[in-house]
């Protein structure tokens, strides 16, 4: 039975947040949660590199790594590695079987999110991982996630607005959920947060005395890597950068923080093991230089505000690279989930003399394009065009022959997942080099 089949029967959407489905699975399975120490890392933005990060030193280091992240692009595979190679698909399939057979018939269903944590738990006890970097899915406190009581690091990396339809209207109530994941004792580490969620954290980290490294970004360095990396220095590591944009000074930052961490609880680290980590961490999907057909194209998910103002940020800095006085005007693709917020993403993306062309994001809760038009021209009064396709392939190839901005795909990690099959589907080769 194929993975599909496996999951389908479970409640995919409308995320049921709480632990006691999740805790009753486990003690099913024997508890494998308990036989795997962990990392533990959330955030708003940035949670999915730091773990790319972290996974990538701990395997320099030696050490046999689990990895769990959500939501995968392609394949289920993505979100269960060891070493930074996904689970087979049998493997996968065979997991999710002694998961799926576990369950209690006479107590409440667990959702999908559950049975695919259930598994990826299981996986690593039984791979005998060292050590695991897992990945919240949705806030922190009642996330799936949420079920080790004494990780050995536990990072926040960023709080900002998003499904605050689940976790609160404020950033103080985010933050609160977020906090949720921090333990008695547990060190933990934090990245930059605005002022109403850090004061939320600080009270949380005073009442549960957790030792705890509050980071300031890496400092960026002129000079390259033989292969023309980014280096930058945090504290007293310098080191290549290979993921783009200046968020990854903070993030990187956050991961070495981690990692410092670890090595005061006698985990072997060396400086080189960070500095080749770093070199291989790939993390696809985020500010990912790529092709479609001959053409060059960027791709990132800024599937929410601060997300998309990172992506404006890179997209400004690479313009200054030429020496233009006025920035070029951007062929922006999108498609977007309806339960995000699609005027304050517009805003941050939009200027004059840009083009839009709007899908709707395959097999999830699509925000209507047309709709979106409406929106993006009352944003963007001077959008030199703002046009709906019902499928990417007929968009992409319209921005592609209509312009020669630079073309970028975003608004949903779900629609940059779909475009990525796309391209595996139909061999058009890939590229994540620097432009």
């Amino acid at each position: 039975m194929n993975v599909d089949l496996i999951l389908q029967r479970f409640q995919r959407f409308g995320v049921d947040l709480g632990l006691e489905r999740i805790q009753k699975l486990l003690i099913c399975l024997n508890n494998p949660d308990q036989r795997v120490p962990i990392i533990h890392v959330a955030g708003t933005n940035g949670k999915g590199s730091v773990c790319a990060y972290l996974s990538a030193i701990l395997t320099q280091a030696g050490y046999r790594v689990g990895r769990y992240i959500s939501p995968h692009l392609v394949d289920w595979t993505e979100r269960i590695c060891i070493n930074e190679q996904p689970i087979s698909t049998p493997d996968l399939e065979r997991v999710l079987s002694e998961v799926v057979a576990a369950i209690d018939p006479n107590e409440p269903s667990p959702t999908q999110f559950e049975v695919i944590t259930a598994a990826a738990w299981l996986y690593f006890a039984q791979q005998q991982v060292d050590i695991a970097v897992i990945e919240v899915g949705l806030g922190g406190r009642l996330d799936a996630t949420n079920v080790c009581d004494r990780p050995l690091v536990t990072a926040i990396v960023s709080i900002s607005r998003e499904h605050w339809q689940r976790l609160g209207p404020t950033l103080a109530d985010i933050a609160r959920e977020k906090a949720g994941i921090l333990k008695p004792g547990c060190a933990a580490v934090i990245g930059q947060l605005p002022p109403e969620a850090k004061t939320v954290v600080e009270q949380r980290i005073q009442e549960l005395n957790c030792p705890t490294v509050w980071v300031e970004a890496a400092v960026p360095q002129t000079e390259k890597t033989p292969d023309g990396l980014t280096t930058a220095i945090y504290q007293d590591i310098e080191y290549p950068l290979p993921l783009l944009g200046q968020v990854q000074l903070l993030n990187s930052a956050i991961a070495i923080a981690t990692i410092k961490l670890l090595q005061q609880q006698g985990w072997q680290i060396s400086p080189q093991a960070i500095r080749e980590g770093m070199a291989k961490t790939r993390w696809l999907g985020r500010l990912q230089w790529t092709t479609w057909g001959d053409r060059r194209l960027l791709v990132d998910g800024a599937h929410n505000p601060a997300a998309a103002l990172v992506l404006r940020q890179y997209i400004d800095s690479i313009n200054g690279q030429f020496g233009d006085d006025v920035p070029k005007p951007i062929t922006w693709v999108m498609g977007m989930l309806s339960t995000k917020d699609h005027a304050d993403i517009f805003e941050a993306l939009l200027r004059f003399g840009d083009r839009l062309y709007l899908v709707p994001v395959p097999e999830h809760s699509s925000a209507e394009p047309e709709e979106l038009a409406a929106l993006s021209r009352s944003i963007c009064p001077n959008l030199k065009a703002s046009e709906v396709y019902r499928d990417l392939v007929p968009a992409l190839d319209a921005a592609i022959a209509e312009s020669e901005n630079l073309v970028v795909l975003c608004g949903s990690l779900y629609l940059v997942g779909y475009f990525l099959s796309l391209q595996n589907s139909t061999h058009h080769p890939q590229s994540i080099s620097n432009p």
